[in-house]
């Protein structure tokens, strides 16, 4: 088990350190945050809670109009859906009492089933709820993941199952680690594997491939122009 992939998540450990992902103060703050984070940006989502004050509570949500959710979550984007979707996400959480012991002991394949038949549930969300509110180990996988495993590269598959299926046969089945290296893939993305990537000082390094595309053709060429200069 491990390999490459224990590799990478080692250097990117080394590098960030751990980074207590999710930024959360409550378990249902990380359901609403799984929910209004599609397609938008974090420092939206952000806005979008604080707009709650101190009142981000299941029963919250359950209570407030429609509307006037949506008039709340606006920072987030798409406010009328994603009204909709906190509204279903949080019956369902209501089904287990608000409680999250009492869903902690129930099998994860139910769990996931459930959250999947959710109105506004995918599974980047789906399980991004089970491992960061509930603490079930199930990796996450989201387009940094997928950029990374192209980049570097990872020959993990091109669907979202097969994905999550490859990362987890490869990794320790704990929800401490996938929980971290998720957050190493999502920050090391922001930093240096951007869609325009900015290489120097990646912890990665030379181990990615598309830094030694990059890279070592620039500096074959620099020797060659000293070269031919002298």
């Amino acid at each position: 088990m491990g390999g490459k992939l224990l590799s990478i998540y080692e250097a990117l450990l080394a590098h960030y350190g751990e980074l207590h992902w999710w930024p959360a103060k409550t378990p249902y703050e990380v359901i609403v945050g799984a929910v209004l984070t599609q397609n938008t940006a974090w420092s939206n989502v952000k806005k979008a809670i604080a707009n709650f004050g101190d009142n981000l509570a299941p029963e919250t949500v359950a209570n407030t109009d429609l509307a006037e959710l949506a008039k709340i979550i606006r920072p987030a984007g798409f406010f009328n859906q994603k009204a909709k979707y906190l509204k279903a996400i949080t019956a369902w959480f209501q089904g287990y009492s608000y409680d999250v012991p009492t869903v902690q002991r129930e099998p994860f394949a139910k769990l996931r089933a459930e959250l999947l038949a959710t109105k506004g549930v995918g599974p980047e969300t789906a399980d991004s709820i089970l491992l960061y509110a509930f603490g079930f180990p199930t990796f996450v996988v989201d387009a940094y993941t997928v950029r990374l495993c192209g980049r570097y590269p990872i020959n993990a598959g091109k669907n979202y199952e097969v994905v999550k299926t490859y990362f987890e046969s490869h990794l320790p089945p704990k929800a401490e680690v996938y929980n971290s290296f998720h957050a190493l893939i999502v920050i090391n993305a922001k930093e240096h594997c951007r869609k325009n990537p900015a290489c120097g000082g990646c912890p990665l390094g030379e181990k990615c491939q598309r830094h030694y595309n990059i890279i070592k053709p620039k500096a074959k060429s620099i020797v060659s122009k000293v070269n031919n200069d002298n």
